[in-house]
Order: C-alpha cells, then structure tokens, then sequence
C-alpha cells in the first residue's frame, strides 16, 4: 500500500487550562465529556485508544476499536492509530489504520491551542471519501 503526503490539519483554541484539556484526551472521563458515547483508554504506547460513537452497532462496528496509543509527551502531545467509521465498510474492512497526532499548545493559564494532524492517507482513490469525511468532522 502506498501512503500519500496528504494530511488534514486543524487548529483551535480552546478557553480551558492545558491540564484540562490533556485531562480530557487523556482519561476515560475527559473523553466521554466531549468525544463519543463511551470509551476504552489506556494511556501507554500501545495501549487502547477506543472510542465508541454507535453504541446500537454489533462489537467491532462502534467506534475506533482496535487503535492504539502510539506515542505520547504529557500536556504537549499524543498521537494514535484512527481507523474508519462502519458506513466506509470496504475501507474499514482493508484493517488498515490512519494516525492522528495532537498538540497540546500553552496559550496562557485559561487557554490552550489543540493542532490536529492526521496522516498516513493511502493513494488508493478509495480512500478519498474518507479523507473528505474527516476534513469535515475534525471540525466538531
């Protein structure tokens, strides 16, 4: 499979300290504040990064099953593996994985600037509709 140099890129500044925002990325309770119905987060490399958005949906269609942590710096970056909502099922079902790097950026004491990134977008013109999907949802 060949990786495009394809990346989405979005920024925010978010009126929050950075500790609450990492807090949030960060932890099972963070994470059900603000980004899906419920999740599964094991903070270490390799560890799970789950977020289950259809909770309707069988096992292995709810979310993010099967990402990982694959990196992180504490209140400055993490990064993990993303893979593809149930409706792009052809794409989902190839069991490859894109990856998102957050940066976690210091504004001042009440306010903190999230840098998404999320690369490793596949040539296969397939994977084009996908890359359009999340251009859209990473800005919600």
């Amino acid at each position: 499979m060949e990786i495009s140099d394809k990346k989405l890129i979005k920024s925010k500044i978010f009126f929050q300290p950075l500790d609450n925002i990492w807090e949030a990325w960060t932890t099972h309770e963070g994470l059900k504040k603000f980004f899906g119905k419920d999740n599964f987060i094991e903070l270490i490399p390799g560890g799970a990064f789950e977020i289950y958005f259809l909770m309707d949906n069988p096992v292995g269609l709810r979310g993010s099953e099967g990402c990982r942590i694959l990196s992180f710096l504490p209140k400055k970056i993490l990064s993990f593996s993303w893979n593809v909502p149930p409706q792009f099922e052809d794409v989902r079902n190839s069991v490859y994985h894109t990856w998102v790097v957050i940066e976690f950026i210091f504004v001042s004491e009440h306010a903190t600037r999230i840098m998404l990134t999320h690369l490793g977008w596949p040539t296969d013109e397939k994977w084009n509709v996908v890359y359009d999907y999340f251009d859209k949802a990473w800005d919600t």
